[in-house]
């Protein structure tokens, strides 16, 4: 019988880390969820078993701060932390270098240094990256690859500091993920044909991955006692990167 943990996933009011708060819920966690908009937190919220949420822009490392100091007071440890918060839009993320790394590395980053006060011993961080982190990928943004990549070697890197206090740290590498609101559900929408041509020439199972094959991989480590697992980039991309 799983002994209850405390988790808390960022950018967790909708899309993957929401996804990912429902079904840590439904196998008995504590979820705490983050989010900007107030209304839209507390709605998600309300509609979890067992979750509480803490308003923040996590992109700002005095609000991270303050969050993690009321995370400490509330609950003083929790088990799972998972650095959820990210962006891709194209605009965004292509050649504002500042944009990219402030959303998809320095977010991670800074929380994570941040947490290290409500972490304990066997307590376990997991990153979700991106396959535009570990080679070319079709389409991508420059900045949002660039950061990405950091992010992928950060993991690495900083797995032997945290192994020497305990803690494990592993990133989850997904490609094309979809599901209701996503960038590729949009695509789908708007250029059906030009979408589905994408995904037949690059990605050799010929379709999407979607939030449960992250939930998957994700629920494989917070509930393994091992500790060997650390310092890791599991992919999920159906075939589609090269490199080994």
């Amino acid at each position: 019988m799983l002994k209850k943990k405390t988790i808390f996933i960022s950018a967790s009011s909708s899309g993957i880390g929401y996804h990912l708060a429902k079904k840590y819920s439904l196998s008995g966690y504590k979820v705490i969820i983050n989010g900007t908009n107030l209304d839209k937190l507390r709605k998600s919220a309300k509609s979890l078993k067992n979750c509480d949420y803490f308003l923040g822009d996590l992109t700002n490392l005095s609000n991270i701060k303050s969050l993690i100091r009321q995370i400490k007071r509330k609950y003083k440890f929790i088990s799972v932390l998972i650095c959820n918060l990210g962006n891709s839009d194209f605009k965004k993320n292509n050649k504002d270098f500042e944009h990219a790394f402030k959303y998809n590395f320095h977010s991670a980053v800074n929380l994570i240094e941040a947490s290290k006060n409500i972490l304990k011993k066997n307590s376990k961080i997991i990153c979700i990256s991106s396959i535009c982190g570990e080679e070319h990928i079709e389409g991508a943004p420059i900045g949002y690859s660039i950061a990405k990549s950091s992010l992928n070697f950060f993991i690495k890197l900083i797995s032997k500091e945290m192994a020497k206090i305990g803690i494990t740290i592993n990133g989850v590498v997904p490609g094309n993920i979809l599901f209701k609101g996503s960038s590729w559900d949009i695509k789908l929408k708007n250029h059906p044909n030009k979408t589905k041509r994408y995904i037949k020439k690059n990605v050799p199972i010929n379709k999407f991955g979607s939030p449960d094959d992250i939930f998957g991989v994700c629920k494989l480590i917070t509930e393994s006692d091992s500790q060997f697992i650390t310092g890791s980039l599991i992919r999920l991309d159906g075939g589609q990167t090269k490199s080994f």
